[in-house]
């Protein structure tokens, strides 16, 4: 899976940033999926996942948890985020014993993941990564402004949207956190990193005289 690999900003800041995906294959374990979707979830919760949800339904900054799985059917797709590359390894290792026979995608830093996978028991599969951004860069947005919306893999957040968090979070009318949980409600996939986005948006506090 693609969407998730285009995240931008500084090293430091994406060793906080796992995005983890549950996919069943079409014509092959495409049917009947709700319980093990569900088990899957156990296992996110378990490990602390910060943000996930089924794009059908939406992600669980949005609804309560219990809605979100009373709605799963055989074309959910299951997505959250990690924060701490011990998660990442807490969860693989989980999932593994389980055998639950869909296959499970992680995406982050390559380093990382690698190493996550090899210390989870795990050999990668495929292995797919983003090349970088061509053209006319002079026009994106800024760096801490693309460090948020492509943290939404269908770019669900508008630029506008972060820098009125930011201008808020400057102005002392919002904390980061709270302007994190804000953008996070526009990505319906659940795979919006609210904690990272906070960190990010804490350069922006104002300073104190």
């Amino acid at each position: 899976m693609t969407h998730s690999l285009h995240r931008s900003g500084s090293i430091e800041s994406l060793r906080g940033d796992y995005v983890w995906l549950m996919y069943q294959a079409k014509g092959i374990n495409d049917k009947n999926i709700k319980e093990k979707a569900k088990e899957f979830i156990a296992v996110a919760e378990a490990v602390g996942s910060e943000n996930w949800g089924d794009v059908k339904s939406g992600p669980k900054v949005c609804l309560p948890v219990e809605e979100i799985k009373s709605n799963i059917g055989d074309k959910s797709r299951l997505r959250g985020v990690f924060t701490r590359k011990e998660q990442v390894v807490q969860f693989l290792r989980m999932i593994k014993e389980k055998e639950l026979g869909i296959s499970v995608i992680i995406s982050g830093l390559l380093k990382e993941t690698l190493e996550a996978c090899k210390e989870a028991g795990l050999t990668s599969h495929t292995i797919n990564f983003s090349l970088g951004v061509w053209g006319k860069k002079e026009l994106l947005p800024s760096d801490e402004i693309l460090s948020m919306t492509t943290m939404c893999g269908h770019h669900m957040i508008p630029s506008g949207m972060v820098k009125e968090m930011m201008e808020q979070v400057e102005a002392g009318k919002i904390s980061p956190e709270e302007a994190g949980l804000k953008l996070a409600q526009f990505c319906p996939c659940g795979i919006f990193n609210q904690v990272r986005a906070s960190k990010i948006l804490a350069a922006f506090l104002p300073t104190k005289a």
